[in-house]
């Protein structure tokens, strides 16, 4: 890929924020120590401070969020086994497999619902039998939904999800890259949204503006075994306080702000529906992810060609993906959709 230039407004996805001012004076006089020893003191405070946000008893530091849902699913599964989650999951569609090929772990997809939330019935019909089947051993959700348009799920929607869990003994995951974002947008505390899973992931590296870094949360024995599975997986990454400090810092001041982000998509999508040639609503915006289908249908041609006057964005199918983030304001939004409908007319 060619070098971004400077003055190009990037709307492909919140993974594309620069770590603040204070997140590099933070990194640069960070304490650390030997992680896989337990010894980096920064790494240990994000890890506290991460359980203690999500209502868990302890945390683990690692690479990505990709990462921390393989470390969830071989920690709860043995090779073998199997875990449902949707069909448009983001462990399942864009994450190379990792779970199989690492685990052995067989991903069955259930169909997805409205706002990509799976139906309880569906779950609980394809949980495997005693006999000779596969064991199914995890339950995983998703919030906020990436292909949900961003849905951000409150604990009255995830709850029947996870009774059905543990009406059938199974651990209940989620994959809540944004569920600080969920947070936010409901106005509800994030341990509450994680109330009802064994185990949840979340990205300091999206809306939180880290450089690097997601944290895993839940029980002593769960974040026991995640720690072994971790290390097998490479990920022992020694004096790492230098990128848990950037991390401490998203916590304590980055949060707050995604509700900016949340704005400035709601503002992204009613000028988008405006649009001729989209088909989007608005009401169904509700963080900082933006799916808008064209009536043309050729969601890569015309990111392509949005690429070639200024404005980045993911397009596959019939559609093109926008992602509000910090570093990008209000301004940036209206000169977006400038350019979309100048080529809209084009």
């Amino acid at each position: 890929m060619s070098e971004i230039q400077a003055n190009i407004i990037d709307l492909r996805s919140d993974t594309l924020t620069k770590p603040t001012p204070e997140m590099r004076r933070a990194m640069a006089e960070a304490e650390v120590g030997d992680d896989v020893y337990g010894e980096d003191p920064s790494v240990n405070r994000l890890e506290q401070v991460s359980a203690e946000l999500m209502g868990k008893e302890k945390g683990l530091f690692v690479a990505s969020g990709s990462m921390g849902n393989i470390v969830s699913a071989l920690s709860w599964c043995d090779r073998g086994e199997e875990l449902i989650c949707g069909a448009e999951a983001h462990l399942l569609v864009n994450e190379m497999g990792s779970i199989a090929a690492f685990g052995g772990i067989q991903m069955r997809a259930v169909p997805d619902g409205k706002r990509g939330l799976m139906d309880p019935d569906l779950v609980d019909s394809t949980i495997s039998p005693n006999g000779w089947f596969p064991n199914t051993s995890l339950l995983v959700l998703e919030n906020t939904h990436n292909r949900g348009n961003g849905a951000a799920y409150s604990k009255e929607e995830m709850e029947p999800l996870a009774e059905v869990a543990r009406a059938r003994s199974l651990a209940v995951h989620i994959d809540g890259a944004r569920i600080l974002n969920a947070s936010v947008a409901l106005s509800t505390p994030p341990s509450e949204l994680a109330s009802v899973a064994d185990s949840v992931t979340f990205c300091l590296s999206k809306g939180l503006a880290a450089p690097v870094g997601s944290v895993v949360v839940g029980d002593e024995a769960f974040i026991h075994r995640a720690r072994r599975v971790r290390k097998m997986l490479g990920g022992g990454m020694r004096q790492a306080g230098v990128l848990a400090a950037a991390g401490l810092v998203a916590l304590e001041t980055m949060v707050d702000r995604l509700a900016d982000d949340h704005l400035n998509a709601q503002r992204l999508a009613e000028g988008l529906a405006s649009i001729s040639g989209f088909s989007i609503d608005p009401s169904t915006i509700e963080t900082n992810i933006v799916y808008v289908e064209l009536d043309d249908g050729d969601g890569p041609a015309f990111a392509s060609r949005l690429r070639n006057l200024g404005v980045l964005a993911n397009g596959r199918f019939n559609w093109v993906r926008f992602v509000t983030h910090y570093g990008i304001n209000s301004e940036d939004v209206d000169e977006a959709l400038s350019i979309v409908e100048t080529l809209a007319k084009s």
